[in-house]
């Protein structure tokens, strides 16, 4: 019998999951103040957006929470309440940039410091309350 193998790490993030409760909101928001591309959309359901080489998926957690009808895909139920976070990759000049945007867009800015290392992370509130950072990958030990 063969000896088991472990397995190799993931490769990277490949979606991060967030929950709201206005799908709208949250779009006028990520696609319209942080200018992602909308991928895709299920009225009601979710609208997901393409970062880089990542994707951000907006959920409904009242939808996700239902296990798929029979013939659907076969993704299980999920989701989450209350606020939650998602962090952007972002260099010195789109900090300064989004900090701007932001200004003129009435987007409150919840903190804007430098971390032990140096690396510095702005935060804001999306319609649902989730906490959204910005920060220079240095944080964690990524390059620029």
């Amino acid at each position: 019998m063969a000896a088991a193998t472990e397995p190799r790490p993931p490769l990277r993030l490949l979606e991060t999951a967030i929950y709201v409760d206005d799908l709208a909101a949250a779009e006028a928001f990520y696609g319209g103040v942080l200018g992602l591309d909308v991928v895709t959309r299920a009225e009601g359901r979710h609208v997901f957006f393409r970062c880089g080489s990542g994707m951000l998926l907006v959920f409904d957690p009242a939808r996700t929470a239902v296990p798929p009808a029979a013939g659907a895909l076969p993704v299980p139920a999920h989701g989450a309440t209350g606020p939650g976070h998602v962090c952007f990759a972002a260099d010195a000049a789109a900090l300064d940039g989004f900090l701007r945007h932001f200004a003129a867009a009435g987007i409150a800015v919840e903190a804007d410091f430098r971390w032990p290392n140096g690396a510095r992370s702005i935060y804001v509130r999306d319609p649902a309350g989730n906490s959204v950072e910005f920060a220079e990958p240095a944080l964690w030990g990524f390059p620029g």
